[in-house]
């Protein structure tokens, strides 16, 4: 069973960084795709960044000159870097895989931005 553990969520003052990590294990034997999403109250849930097997990156607007997103393949890790976080940024970070045409869904990591 395919589980994405998330961490590096928390608080930080407008203008911080983080690094979100996420941890994918299970009985797979590649990973199409990883990636994060948020949900921030009030609102639907929208893409943040996300990373194909082939190396390709889809990253919001919203945040693309502030985010990137890598990945650790030997691991099945992917990571989430967001720099000069603002209060809009406060949402929980949700971690997506693609593995076998499906896709799986961490439990999430809040992020809040506050002074």
């Amino acid at each position: 069973q395919v589980q994405l553990v998330e961490s590096g969520g928390g608080l930080v003052q407008p203008g911080g960084s983080l690094r979100l990590s996420c941890a994918a294990s299970g009985g797979f034997f590649s990973i199409n795709g990883m990636g994060w999403y948020r949900q921030a109250p009030g609102k639907q849930r929208e893409l943040v960044a996300v990373l194909t097997s082939g190396g390709r990156t889809n990253i919001a607007d919203s945040v693309k000159r502030r985010a990137t997103i890598s990945n650790d393949n030997a691991k099945n890790t992917v990571y989430l870097q967001m720099n000069s976080l603002k209060p809009e940024d406060t949402a929980v970070y949700y971690c997506n895989a693609r593995i076998g045409g499906l896709h799986y869904w961490g439990k999430g990591t809040l992020v809040t931005v506050s002074s």
